[in-house]
């Protein structure tokens, strides 16, 4: 196939500026109650569910970069892809430790991997991104591996 260049793979490592955050109860609250948990730790804001930390660790988009469907404009980092439709190919979340009102969190995402295969319709790129969430102490508290299909 040969889609994918040099540039590509000199991608495969590189990070994007890291992201601080600051965690309230309130947040974690707000969050609880607006995807329906049962569990009297999140409900609480004792602590964070998993998926709390979706888009969490994404900059912050104006609306004018906003695409139609709601998605901001060149959010992905990495040279272009010659395969323009791109899909979901799955989330992996790696948790190690809790996260709680008042933890002071560092996400960074990387490219960890690019390559290329044969779908029944034609050929396929797959990038995997990961993001690492560590505490003020360095510790990881959280692993998010993320991979994108371009068809």
């Amino acid at each position: 196939m040969g889609l994918l260049t040099n540039e590509h793979f000199d991608s495969i490592g590189t990070a994007e500026p890291s992201i601080e955050v600051e965690i309230s109860r309130r947040e974690i609250q707000k969050y609880a109650a607006a995807t329906e948990q049962q569990q009297a730790r999140y409900i609480q804001g004792d602590e964070a569910p998993p998926m709390f930390i979706f888009n969490l660790f994404s900059p912050i988009s104006s609306l004018a970069n906003m695409r139609a469907d709601g998605l901001a404009r060149g959010k992905a980092t990495g040279p272009k892809l010659p395969l323009k439709r791109i899909m979901a190919g799955g989330t992996q979340i790696n948790q190690h430790l809790p996260i709680r009102p008042g933890d002071r969190l560092t996400g960074t995402r990387k490219i960890t991997d690019m390559y290329e295969k044969q779908g029944s319709t034609g050929p396929l790129i797959f990038t995997v991104r990961s993001l690492a969430i560590t505490n003020i102490q360095g510790e990881l508290v959280l692993e998010e591996i993320q991979t994108s299909i371009a068809r």
